[in-house]
């Protein structure tokens, strides 16, 4: 990885790391801001990153490397998704059994098309998408506030989610 690249990751480390790095508001609000703060940290530099890497293997490597090991929230639950603007998954940090996954018509349990509104999110710039997910290590789907923003220059989105009491 190169030494860009790992400042990077050092950088969205930090936002999970650093007591007081969280706004002085309710919980939940904190959460979407460190969302939102990662999601634009990983975005922006990887965006960076990419422009010189030309060929899409490799910058699909490069995405996975940087999104395996990065752990965010006070608790370590955040971790960062990609998907193409096709909805199709090219890495994921805890369901790697996604990765290449064409989930265009995947629709959470309550029918809504997720990956779909997260795409679409993205196409506007980035926002906030509820939906429900399945929880890692847990069974069932809860109630996700997801964040999602396109990486500069690229066909690709990232994206990280809060899960929702």
């Amino acid at each position: 990885m190169n030494k860009y690249l790992a400042g990077l990751m050092a950088a969205v480390v930090y936002l999970g790391l650093v007591p007081g790095a969280r706004a002085a508001d309710d919980g939940a609000q904190c959460l979407k801001h460190e969302a939102v703060a990662a999601v634009h940290t990983a975005a922006a530099g990887l965006g960076a990153a990419l422009k010189d890497v030309p060929e899409q293997d490799a910058q699909l490597k490069l995405i996975r490397q940087f999104i395996d090991p990065v752990r965010f929230f006070a608790d370590k639950t955040g971790y960062f998704f990609v998907y193409n603007l096709d909805c199709v998954n090219v890495a994921h940090a805890t369901q790697k059994n996604l990765v290449g996954k064409d989930l265009f018509e995947h629709k959470d349990s309550r029918g809504k098309l997720d990956i779909q509104a997260l795409a679409a999110a993205a196409k506007q710039g980035g926002g906030f998408v509820e939906y429900y997910w399945v929880k890692p290590e847990s069974k069932g789907e809860f109630k996700k506030l997801g964040y999602v923003e396109p990486i500069p220059g690229t066909n690709y989105f990232i994206g990280t989610g809060v899960y929702l009491p």
